[in-house]
C-alpha cells in the first residue's frame, strides 16, 4: 500500500528569499546620538555619458564626472547612496542649466533633504579652421557646473577653461630678436540672469590673449599664429583685464571670477592672476 504523500512545509525560494528581504535592516535610518548636522554628503566621480545642449541651442554628447550630494540632519545616521543614482538614471534629455535645476529637486525630494548639490565636468569640443589654410580640427575645453539647491532656491556657476598663448611685452620691448611666449589657461566662472553660453565664454577668454591656439596647423598658419601673438603681446594681468572688461559689458553677467595661469617658458614656475567681481 503506497503511503499518503506528506505535506511539505519547507519554504520555497522565492518565499524565503522574500522573507529575507523583508528583515533586513535598514541601518542608514536609525537614529544617531552625536548631535551633528552633515552640510554634504553623497557620491563622487560618477562617470555618466550625457549631451550636454549649449544656451545658443546646440548639442553635442560627451561623458561627465559628476558628484552630488545633500545635507544630512543630525538625528539620522546616513543617506541613501543608491538614490542619487536612481536620481541621475532618470534623467532623460539634455543637461543644460534648467534641468540642473529639476535634478536638485529630485535629490531634495528623493532624499528627504533641505538641500542638494551637483558639480559636473566634462571636456567639451568645437570645431576650428586654421587662420590661412581653413583646415578644420577640434579642440577641446574644459566645461563644469557647480549647481546648489537651498529648498526652492537654485545657484548655478557656469565654468569654462581655456587654453590660449601670450608672449609677454617686456621681452619684445627689451630683446633685438624675438621674445618668450608660453600656453596658459583661462578659466572664467559666471553666475548670469539669463544662461550664458559656452561658446560666447570660449570666445571671450580667446580674444583675450595674444592669440588662440589650434590643433592642427600647417606652417602658413603657423606664421600667422606667431606674427599675430608678437603683434599682440600680454601680462597674464593684461589677459585677465581684457577678459573682465568683456564680462563687465555682458548684459547677463551677474557674478564673475577670472583666473590665469601661464606655464612660463623661461622661468621655473607660472605667471598667476584672478578677479573676482559681483
Amino acid at each position: 500500500m503506497l503511503e499518503e504523500p506528506q505535506e511539505d512545509n519547507t519554504p520555497s525560494n522565492e518565499t524565503a528569499g522574500s522573507a529575507a528581504a523583508d528583515e533586513l535592516h535598514d541601518t542608514q535610518n536609525q537614529p544617531d546620538e552625536r548631535n551633528v548636522r552633515i552640510d554634504k554628503v553623497g557620491v563622487r566621480d560618477v562617470r555618466q555619458p550625457i549631451r550636454f545642449r549649449d544656451a545658443d541651442g546646440a548639442e553635442q554628447d560627451t561623458v561627465a564626472s559628476i558628484g552630488m550630494a545633500v545635507d544630512l540632519a543630525k538625528e539620522v545616521k546616513g543617506t541613501h547612496m543608491s538614490r542619487f543614482i536612481e536620481a541621475l538614471n532618470a534623467h532623460e534629455g539634455p543637461i543644460d542649466l534648467g534641468h540642473l535645476g529639476d535634478l536638485l529637486q529630485e535629490l531634495r525630494g528623493r532624499l528627504g533633504s533641505e538641500t542638494a548639490h551637483i558639480e559636473m565636468s566634462f571636456p567639451f569640443f568645437r570645431r576650428k579652421a586654421a587662420p590661412v589654410t581653413g583646415i578644420e580640427s577640434v579642440m577641446d575645453y574644459q566645461v563644469r557646473f557647480d549647481a546648489n539647491a537651498i529648498r526652492e532656491e537654485i545657484d548655478v556657476v557656469l565654468s569654462v577653461a581655456a587654453s590660449v598663448t601670450t608672449l609677454c611685452p617686456c621681452s619684445k620691448a627689451i630683446s633685438e630678436n624675438g621674445a618668450h611666449n608660453q600656453r596658459g589657461v583661462v578659466t572664467i566662472q559666471t553666475r548670469s540672469r539669463e544662461p550664458v553660453s559656452v561658446e560666447e565664454l570660449i570666445e571671450i577668454a580667446e580674444s583675450s590673449a595674444s592669440s588662440e591656439l589650434y590643433t592642427l596647423l600647417k606652417r602658413h598658419d603657423e606664421k600667422a599664429v606667431t606674427e599675430r601673438a608678437y603683434e599682440n603681446p600680454v601680462f597674464v594681468e593684461d589677459l585677465i583685464r581684457n577678459v573682465a572688461v568683456r564680462l563687465n559689458a555682458h548684459p547677463q553677467v551677474t557674478w564673475y571670477k577670472i583666473e590665469a595661469e601661464n606655464f612660463e617658458s623661461i622661468h621655473n614656475h607660472n605667471a598667476y592672476a584672478c578677479i573676482e567681481m559681483g
